[in-house]
């Protein structure tokens, strides 16, 4: 039998074959993969700055009810929620996203408050089925609404449930969290800000729609990164801001510190953007290794979570510490570049965006999203009312009522009869049928009463909203203002003109400025790791403050100090030791080269990059003064109890030794160098000024008490102790307080005066009234002497004008405006 050709029963195969371009294929193919990047997975929306893997994460959480004040729950039940309803992709992908959200390093304002281990900056974060998770109480700002109408629901990847196409977003998430993203053919990075700047620069331009980016900038001066940090040079940044584009150096915030009592060391205590210790620790060890740093002996990482991150840097001995930080900016992580790209959907298409374009859209987005809610409430007040008002007319005529409905045959025929009976619609006669017995009393009638009042009111007051544009942008800048009170923090990044320059901008940051501006003060270009042996002058600021200017000449007064003035300063060289004296009567022997150095300005100097002196010594025991153990000159000192004593040199060789022996209960007010013309002069708290001869006082030994130098009242203490050289050219400034006040509290006046007016006295007397109180005054809280003119400053190192100079010796003071904290 032949056999059957197997090819009979086939249909044709050619007919299904389609031949196509393959290049068209490809780029039709490329297209769609690209697009779906782009829209899908690797965009933020410029509107909530979100891309839809975050959106849907929180959307699902909300709708899990997992809000700030429920449990948390296992972050797996939430990848598994987000997977099968709204998010078509792996559970990885989706967990990823969820621990951003919830990392504080990564985020300005997190937005899911993690439970458990969610990673550093070092190491990756546990495993979701070991971590828990609810919202944080950010996103309840970015979800709240949803229920209201304010944006569009479209459906998730198989039809079966709705899903936000944007959240309300009450902040301008994408500037305040930034967003990083890699699409096809393009990509973001937008540095996180400051909600409550970003907030104010919202409200400005709501205000002012022609404003332009360096307007805004007045209020967002520039990123404020997580970890905080230095951010060196704003080109960049506004460049950034104009363009969308643009480019920036962070730097990690250093001090120079004592870490030993022989070595200093830079404590590391804000690193750069995502720059984790244990990556600046294996490149420094790497460098130092290889040769490349220099000055180095050791580095430790003593980070915890009561004291935050500390990475301690010993310099060796005989270094410049700042030239060894400058070598770890350029060769370790210690300094980074942030490029800025700021890439997001607008109207569906990626645009790349400045700094007035994000905050238009985002405003955009407000108003209608207000504009929508505010529409919705309208709807629903006037429904509600709509039902009020045919109960209301039920209620009058109750037993009519019953009697319609007890008459017919059915409910329809009972709606029919009580919309002719009583003139109600459809809906109305439909709720009164449903309403129950116990709400036909009296009091229920008084509560319809006034829920119709209130009612009619809300109506009232969203019609006006809706047609009134100016309403509804006030309504808008209040709700904004609500947001940034309530999540609102201070700034953590210190911003920076150019290396070694403040930004004026950024004056609110002093406390900040002065432990950043050690390592930022010079450029590093030229600077020698050995510091040679140059003439210099070491300072003690009124504020208690110790650092070395450079240049052998005594600083002189300049026509406005930065920030702090000069208690004591003493002409040395960089390699010499010198001695710092303190309250408690002891010398403390330190080396000069372990200061931090000032350059020298006309314009006076800032004090803020000063280290201060009880952290260098290790004592509670603020310093009053400065002593050269190579000197052989006399010095002066007195106590709170009115003890004076002049000193000869005396010195051991020691770190640290007693240059007068203190009574129980006393201490030092002022130490100074004293020839035998000069003036001392001491002030007591009950305002009285002695002045007397420094001759009359003679030197004692190391070991000596002193001799009684200003009889005090039973209530009063000396609260300084001065040395004048030149009378004719001194001041004398004292601080009056109120009766009653807590100390350092209740300033009322100030009064300068000529120290000239002040009659010189015998030593052991109690001297003439130096200012005169006023009612409800009954002590100084503060008193100087110095050479004119005389600098005073607030808590935070702010200058503060003082009065002019009163000729009468015992005249009363000017009203005190600011409290001042410091005089030199």
């Amino acid at each position: 039998m032949p056999k059957k050709d197997p090819t009979l029963d086939l249909p044709n195969v050619d007919e299904h074959i389609s031949e196509i371009d393959v290049s068209t294929e490809m780029r039709g193919s490329f297209l769609e993969y690209a697009v779906s990047v782009i829209y899908a997975r690797a965009l933020p929306d410029a509107r909530d700055g979100l891309k839809p893997v975050q959106r849907r994460i929180l959307f699902q959480m909300d709708q899990m009810g997992l809000r700030p004040d429920r449990g948390h729950v296992k972050s797996q039940r939430v990848v598994g929620e987000v997977m099968g309803k709204l998010h078509p992709h792996g559970d990885s992908a989706i967990y990823d996203a969820l621990v951003r959200l919830a990392q504080p390093f990564n985020l300005r304002l997190p937005l899911v408050d993690g439970h458990g281990n969610f990673g550093s900056l070092d190491d990756g974060p546990a495993a979701a089925r070991y971590t828990e998770a609810r919202m944080d109480q950010a996103a309840l700002d970015l979800v709240t609404g949803l229920d209201e109408d304010t944006v569009d629901f479209v459906p998730n990847y198989d039809n079966q449930f709705m899903q936000p196409e944007v959240l309300p977003a009450a902040f301008p998430q994408l500037l305040v969290n930034g967003a990083s993203g890699i699409a096809v053919g393009m990509a973001t990075n937008i540095a996180p800000h400051n909600v409550a700047e970003t907030i104010a620069a919202s409200i400005y331009l709501i205000e002012h729609p022609e404003a332009s980016t360096a307007d805004l900038m007045r209020y967002v001066p520039g990123p404020d990164l997580p970890e905080g940090g230095v951010i060196v040079g704003l080109d960049g940044i506004r460049e950034a801001y104009e363009t969308g584009r643009g480019t920036f150096k962070t730097r990690a915030k250093v001090s120079i510190e004592r870490v030993t009592a022989r070595k200093m060391g830079l404590v590391v205590t804000e690193l750069p953007y995502m720059v984790g210790p244990e990556k600046v620790i294996e490149k420094i060890k790497e460098n130092v290794s290889s040769g490349r740093l220099k000055g180095i002996s050791a580095v430790q990482n003593l980070t915890d979570r009561v004291h935050g991150l500390r990475l301690v840097i010993e310099v060796k001995n005989g270094f410049n510490p700042e030239a060894v930080l400058q070598q770890l900016y350029q060769r370790t992580p210690l300094e980074d570049s942030f490029s800025i790209n700021a890439v997001a959907l607008v109207g569906g298409q990626p645009q790349t965006l400045g700094l007035k374009q994000m905050l238009q859209v985002f405003v955009d987005h407000r108003l209608d999203v207000t504009t929508r809610r505010s529409q919705f409430r309208l709807t629903k007040f006037e429904d509600r009312l709509h039902l009020v008002e045919g109960l209301l007319v039920a209620i009058l005529d109750i037993d009519d009522v019953i009697a319609i409905i007890r008459s017919s045959d059915d409910a329809d025929v009972a709606r029919t009869r009580l919309m002719t009976a009583f003139d109600l619609t459809d809906v109305q006669a439909n709720y009164i049928l449903e309403l129950r017995l116990r709400r036909l009393t009296k009091f229920s009638r008084i509560e319809l009463e006034s829920e119709r009042d209130e009612l009619r009111a809300k109506i009232a007051q969203l019609r006006e909203i809706l047609a009134d544009e100016a309403l509804l942008r006030a309504l808008v800048i209040s709700e904004l203002r609500d947001v940034s009170q309530r999540l609102g923090t201070p700034r953590r990044t210190l911003l920076l003109q150019a290396p070694g320059a403040e930004d004026a901008a950024s004056a609110s940051q002093g406390a900040a400025l002065a432990a950043a501006l050690p390592s930022v003060s010079r450029s590093g270009k030229g600077m020698d790791l050995q510091i040679p042996d140059d003439p210099c002058v070491v300072v003690l600021s009124s504020t208690g403050g110790l650092a070395r200017v450079e240049g052998a000449d005594p600083l002189e007064p300049g026509p406005r100090a930065a920030n702090d003035g000069w208690r004591a300063q003493l002409s040395t060289t960089v390699r010499s030791q010198i001695a710092v004296v303190t309250a408690d009567g002891i010398a403390h022997r330190i080396e000069v080269v372990d200061l931090p150095a000032l350059p020298r300005f006309e314009t006076g100097l800032s004090f803020s990059a000063a280290m201060n002196a009880s952290t260098l010594l290790h004592t509670e025991a603020p310093a009053v003064g400065l002593l050269d153990p190579a000197s052989d000159s006399v010095v002066a000192m007195g106590t709170a109890q009115g003890v004076v004593k002049r000193l000869r040199a005396d010195v051991l060789q020691r770190d640290e030794w007693e240059v007068i022996a203190l009574a129980d209960g006393d201490s030092l007010v002022g130490f100074a160098p004293c020839p035998d013309d000069a003036d001392l002069v001491f002030i007591s708290s009950d305002a009285q000024l002695l002045r007397t001869p420094a001759a009359k006082v003679r030197p004692q030994g190391r070991t000596a008490g002193g001799v009684a130098g200003m009889k005090l009242a039973s209530d009063a203490r000396a609260l300084g102790f001065w040395v004048v050289d030149s009378p004719d050219e001194a001041v004398v400034v004292t601080i009056a307080a109120a009766e009653g006040a807590l100390p350092g509290t209740g300033q009322t006046t100030v009064k300068v005066s000529p120290f000239a007016v002040f009659p010189s006295k015998g030593r052991g007397g109690q001297g003439v009234r130096a200012q005169r109180f006023l009612r409800g005054e009954d002590r100084l809280e503060g008193a100087w002497v110095g050479p004119r003119p005389a600098r005073a400053a607030s808590a935070e190192g702010t200058p503060i004008d003082l009065p002019a100079e009163d000729e009468r010796r015992d005249g009363s003071g000017v009203p005190v405006t600011t409290p001042i904290a410091s005089i030199g």
